[in-house]
């Protein structure tokens, strides 16, 4: 039987590429320990420009900075995304800004991994609503091979700070999530991150009972450009739309649902982690919206 070539088998390539073909460098804590940050690295070392730091998290992003200022546009590993509470501060402070400020390009690929699941309050889901407010940067979160290569050449062929949305979720993918369309759709959905396979499911589940519900994929968060396809769908949504995401909803969710109202006058609502901090186990975690949530949020909408 032959192989499948997943999310995580692109990411592992597209690094490998990076460091041997490109001059690049990675940069993150554990990289080379057991399982080599979920099967997305190769098994490349510090001559290769595989770089272990220390645990000193607060650090990390400054000496990312530092590498990009010299050329070598480092990749930089968040292996947990609720880590970039400590991590941040030198990307959108000074990398970020820089370009503006002082005309000096620092280009920086951040790879912050999400998931959840028994793993506290710090550590789990998305974190992309951190970065979202500062100027300077960019947000993409692909979830299927095409869309991670394209991030990638994007990046190389500009001068920015990109920040890439990923999830363990999504590393066994290795199929492409196409939009779903109705010229007059029940309900729109805009899923973005791993919410995207529950959006997915939820329609076609939705679909058998008759409800048309409309599923357009968020890949770049920042800039959040919807495309004219996407706006005439919600536009001709009988009961509007709703965002969803892997981040509490008080941030992108709620920013994007504005701004499609404003293009659209389309009623709008949100969906994603809810307003409490995550536990250690099943109990007490919290997660994002599953395929059963979005089925019965649909339905109460439409009632």
């Amino acid at each position: 039987m032959e192989k499948t070539f997943a999310l995580r088998d692109c990411i592992k390539e597209t690094v490998h590429h990076h460091l041997t073909k490109r001059n690049g460098i990675a940069l993150g804590q554990c990289l080379t320990a057991v399982g080599w940050v979920g099967g997305t690295l190769p098994e490349l070392y510090e001559d290769d420009g595989m770089v272990e730091l220390s645990m000193a998290d607060v650090a990390g992003g400054g000496i990312a900075v530092g590498a990009a200022l010299t050329g070598r546009r480092p990749m930089y590993i968040i292996r947990y995304q609720g880590f970039n509470w400590y991590n941040a501060p030198s990307i959108i402070n000074y990398a970020a800004k820089s370009k503006e400020l002082w005309n000096v390009p620092c280009p920086i690929f951040v790879r912050s991994i999400a998931m959840e699941g028994g793993i506290g309050p710090v550590a789990g889901s998305s974190h992309h609503a951190l970065y979202y407010r500062m100027p300077g940067l960019k947000i993409f979160s692909p979830m299927t091979v095409g869309e991670y290569r394209k991030v990638y050449e994007q990046f190389m062929n500009e001068d920015e700070v990109y920040y890439v949305s990923e999830h363990r979720g999504a590393y066994g993918n290795d199929k492409e999530l196409e939009d779903l369309y109705f010229s007059k759709p029940d309900v729109t959905l805009f899923p973005i991150s791993i919410t995207r396979f529950a959006a997915q499911e939820a329609a076609l589940e939705l679909l058998k009972e008759g409800i048309k519900v409309a599923v357009h994929h968020i890949v770049q968060i920042k800039p959040f450009q919807p495309s004219g396809d996407h706006l005439y769908t919600l536009a001709n949504s009988k009961h509007g739309g709703i965002v969803l995401d892997d981040d509490y909803v008080d941030g992108i969710a709620k920013s994007l649902a504005f701004d499609l109202t404003h293009k659209t006058g389309a009623k709008m609502n949100v969906m994603g982690l809810k307003d409490k901090s995550a536990g250690f186990y099943a109990e007490v975690d919290n997660l994002p919206p599953s395929k059963t949530d979005i089925i019965k949020f649909v339905k109460d909408l439409i009632k």
